[in-house]
């Protein structure tokens, strides 16, 4: 095992961490066989989404958090787990998740009397202000973008701004699972057998994840709308250029058509004229200077 330090009131807990990308030490939890198998699958899963499950009869909770990846190119998320059973709380962290268990060995060094379920709630707390940092560093990330792309609208600019939404398309829907978990555990039998003190620690939580979600859906809202913006601006960029190319098309068949005309092999207005090609240049530059005008005119 990772880790083992024994809490509580009276020392009447075990928190046990499980990296769960050491597979010796997946395969030897496995080999004790203390856990339910179906629930350990739960708990290993890489991409389990946010979920709680109990079951009075056995005093067994899972609880599968949503927690932001620390030492990622991306913005990204993971589940992180905790099972209780009995007098053991089990953690499930991988390396890139393993800050959360120093936030649980932080707790239990400043407060060794915490209960087993408040140790849970409070954990579950600074894993979700742990997510303001992240939402506010897209903020100032998308600001800056927007004073480049005003600037100029570039291919690059435009794929970091596209990054930073996939970002928070992760942030978001991750948010949204923690806080629909929080309000499940509130609606579980075990919510009734909690003390006032647990009690309002997840109520605490509650409220924390969802500022956190409303914050990550706008923010998600005004990146979208930029977005749309920029969208809306290139097309219009491209209607432009289109339309210019178009008049640019037309002005040029006038001179082919007119002295496509006069290259016929056939007598001609002019054919004997010294003045001939000057008079078929006028009368290409008189049509195309017509068409221009009424062109513009309708533009106009």
């Amino acid at each position: 095992m990772s880790k083992k330090i024994v809490f509580g009131p009276k020392k009447d807990f075990i928190w046990i961490d499980i990296k769960k990308d050491d597979e010796n030490v997946v395969q030897e939890l496995k080999n004790q066989a203390k856990l339910d198998q179906e629930l350990l699958s739960y708990a290993l899963d890489e991409h389990e989404n946010a979920h709680v499950e109990y079951d009075a009869k056995e005093e067994l909770l899972l609880i599968v958090f949503n927690v932001i990846k620390k030492h990622s190119e991306r913005y990204e998320t993971a589940p992180v787990a905790f099972i209780v059973k009995q007098n053991e709380l089990y953690s499930f962290t991988t390396a890139k998740t393993a800050y959360v268990t120093e936030f649980i060995e932080g707790l239990i060094t400043r407060q060794p009397a915490l209960s087993c379920l408040s140790l849970i709630f409070k954990t579950l707390y600074q894993i979700v202000g742990a997510f303001f940092p992240i939402i506010k560093e897209i903020g100032k990330k998308r600001l800056i973008l927007t004073e480049k792309l005003k600037t100029k609208t570039t291919n690059r600019n435009l794929l970091e701004l596209s990054d930073l939404g996939m970002g928070l398309v992760y942030l978001v829907n991750a948010t949204q699972q923690n806080s629909l978990l929080l309000a499940q555990l509130k609606k579980l039998s075990l919510y009734r057998s909690l003390t006032e003190n647990e009690q309002e620690e997840l109520e605490d939580v509650e409220i924390e994840a969802d500022q956190l979600v409303a914050m990550a859906n706008l923010s998600d809202q005004i990146l979208g709308q930029i977005s749309e913006t920029y969208n809306n601006l290139l097309n219009n960029n491209l209607n432009d250029t289109m339309r210019l190319l178009t008049i640019w098309s037309l002005l040029l068949t006038v001179p082919t058509i007119v002295t496509g005309f006069f290259g016929m092999n056939v007598l001609l207005p002019f054919k004997d004229s010294p003045f001939g090609w000057l008079i078929i240049i006028f009368i290409s530059m008189f049509l195309s200077i017509g068409l221009l005008l009424t062109i513009l005119k309708r533009i106009k």
